[in-house]
């Protein structure tokens, strides 16, 4: 399915005999590396590292290329970090509302589409000259290219920050219930939003000050360990947690966090009429008011656009083809973990599964110290990326409202607090993690995926003419993308206004 000749590059594309600059190789030996002063990238310090537009072919000698230092096999472990994240944790919950055929259709469609979005990027790159998603919007569509690209980046981030503390909000105050045995919940400590907001200020904000995060990046290793240890203990835990489920005798009432997760119970509340054969037997097509979150949850998942052209560019012997086999090998390799953490979260609980399915464990009697471990470690690296992942907001935040100006520790500490609260405030009054998951998947991960790289590729790709097969493609995706994205937004507002109306009842 997502073998290199799949969705890799054709031969004729790579070999371009016929144009100035072969797309498959920019290394340049012959010539010596020089910077040429008058470039107009020198005015953005990010961008060192350039492509050589095509009209550029004849003054080789004149630009600056630093080759790739990065390995292949680093490469896809760096790629699969971008890939994997807290949107692992939903897949249980997206196949229990759609069902495991339909799911896996959604899958694979989601995934292929994403590798067919990554070799436009590419592409695109290469004949755009810039290596940076905000360079390829300015360059397409000018100023409000580049205010597309900049906010959508924003909000993806935004949402996977709200996404990893929304995990603190909810598994915080189990751990702290389990170490301090705990059965009461009336203290003010188990409270999720109190613990978010202590988390946030004690330990997130002071990492995220920091000029240099260079150190922190070896959590990304270290959260993809954790989801590892994660999908072992999920498939492990299937074969010993009964069916049904031998649910704790006790209210789970932590305040606000957990009464806020109880409204989702309502949306499955059907299921408390079935009988035990009919809980306990899998569904291979579902089709209820929460399915339209699959489709969302899945692009969520699937999004690490932002980090393709960094990882890229780092390749060594870069090239386009190279870059694709990475791809295919990280997302092939994601495939089949979000399939196994899936399929066997959902075969555990069924349609007893929640949004956050590590949160659905808690509800299992004599779960084990396991689960507290599982909770520890997923905590620690969700905590420790968010300082990660506010680095690349602030920057957007900056280059494309302060570009050109010196570093200023005010405003450095301002963007960084106002991100900060932005998304605490988000966490404290969502209800639910899954309506972070489809909203970001419906809009900013529509647009990282399907409509940004093929609306670059159509205008920046001049060789092509708009009638040829390729052109022809993207112009399918793109459409197909403003529909994923605009019916997606559309089924999830009339499901929250459906939600609101029945409690206003």
């Amino acid at each position: 399915m997502m073998k290199g000749d799949v969705l890799g590059v054709s031969p004729d594309e790579d070999s371009a005999s016929n144009s100035s600059i072969s797309n498959e190789d920019f290394s340049y030996p012959e010539y010596p590396l020089k910077k040429h002063p008058n470039s107009h990238f020198d005015m953005d310090p990010e961008n060192q590292n350039y492509l050589l537009e095509p009209s550029q072919a004849k003054k080789k000698s004149e630009t600056e290329y630093l080759p790739g230092t990065t390995s292949f096999g680093m490469s896809v472990f760096n790629l699969s970090n971008a890939i994997v994240g807290s949107g692992i944790l939903a897949l249980s919950y997206a196949m229990a509302n759609t069902g495991i055929a339909l799911f896996m259709i959604l899958l694979v469609f989601v995934a292929i589409f994403s590798l067919y979005s990554i070799h436009l990027l590419l592409k695109t790159a290469n004949e755009g000259g810039s290596l940076l998603y905000e360079q390829l919007g300015l360059k397409a569509f000018g100023l409000p290219g580049k205010i597309a690209a900049s906010g959508s980046v924003t909000l993806q981030n935004i949402g996977a920050m709200s996404s990893y503390l929304y995990i603190v909000k909810y598994e915080l105050p189990l751990v702290i219930k389990a170490l301090m045995d705990i059965t009461d919940n009336g203290q003010w400590y188990l409270n999720g939003d109190y613990l978010v907001l202590m988390v946030s200020l004690f330990l997130i904000l002071p990492l995220s000050m920091l000029r240099n995060l260079g150190y922190l990046g070896y959590t990304s290793g270290f959260s993809l360990l954790c989801m590892v240890f994660f999908l072992i203990v999920v498939i492990y835990k299937k074969f010993q947690i009964p069916c049904p489920l031998d649910i704790k005798a006790m209210e789970i009432t932590l305040n606000a966090t957990l009464s806020q997760l109880n409204q989702h119970n309502n949306t499955v509340a059907h299921t408390h009429n079935e009988t035990s054969d009919e809980m306990c037997k899998p569904k291979y097509f579902v089709f209820n008011s929460q399915t339209v979150y699959a489709i969302p949850i899945l692009t969520f998942s699937f999004v690490c656009h932002p980090s393709v052209l960094p990882i890229y560019q780092e390749l060594k012997g870069r090239s386009r083809r190279r870059m694709m086999n990475v791809s295919n090998i990280s997302f092939f390799a994601m495939f089949i973990m979000y399939l196994l953490a899936a399929l066997f979260g959902y075969l555990t609980f069924f349609s007893n599964v929640e949004p956050e399915l590590l949160h659905t464990y808690s509800k299992v009697s004599g779960a084990g110290i396991i689960f507290v471990v599982v909770r520890l470690a997923v905590l620690l690296a969700v905590t420790l990326t968010v300082p990660i992942v506010i680095f690349p907001i602030r920057s957007s935040i900056t280059e494309l409202f302060f570009s050109g100006k010196d570093f200023a520790w005010w405003r450095h500490c301002l963007i960084t607090l106002l991100i900060l609260a932005f998304t605490n405030v988000l966490v404290i009054f969502v209800p639910t993690i899954r309506d972070i998951f489809g909203f970001i998947g419906a809009s900013a991960a529509a647009m990282l995926v399907f409509i940004l790289p093929s609306a670059f590729y159509i205008k920046l790709v001049k060789k092509e003419s708009m009638k040829s097969v390729q052109k022809i493609g993207a112009i399918l995706f793109l459409v197909s993308g403003i529909i994923v994205m605009v019916g997606s937004m559309t089924l999830i507002i009339i499901d929250w206004v459906h939600n609101a109306t029945s409690k206003g009842h």
